[in-house]
């Protein structure tokens, strides 16, 4: 396999009150937040447009199980369905089943601490 991850597609983190946490962002830090938080755009080195998500979550959420800590990294990922069959061959814990949709294909896996990361296959033109 060529490539694995090809950049950071997301930074999600728990908070008492993620509205709270958007409007502060918004107001002091200029966020062009939505429901989901903010959406940072940039372009790859052919040119394409690419994304990156920011998204405070409910202190409560179950998203980030089964790992007990307040953050979750997303990364963006050329291959998903090929790098999660050679995740598996080297030992790394698969959490669920591959899930896709018009924005990209999503996967999990579990880092050596027990983080759960968020693998995405993304498709940026879904967000234009």
């Amino acid at each position: 396999m060529k490539k694995r991850v090809t950049g950071i597609g997301g930074l999600f983190f728990k908070t008492k009150d993620p509205k709270a946490s958007k409007d502060w962002y918004k107001k002091h830090l200029g966020f062009n937040t939505d429901d989901y938080g903010c959406t940072f755009w940039w372009k790859d080195k052919e040119g394409n447009d690419c994304s990156t998500q920011w998204s405070p979550f409910a202190k409560d959420t179950k998203y980030y199980e089964p790992s007990k800590k307040d953050f979750m990294f997303n990364y963006r990922v050329e291959n998903l369905k090929e790098l999660l069959v050679t995740l598996k061959e080297e030992g790394v814990t698969i959490v669920g089943d591959m899930e896709e949709y018009d924005y990209g294909k999503f996967g999990w896996i579990l880092d050596n601490d027990g983080n759960k990361i968020e693998l995405w296959e993304p498709i940026d033109k879904a967000f234009l």
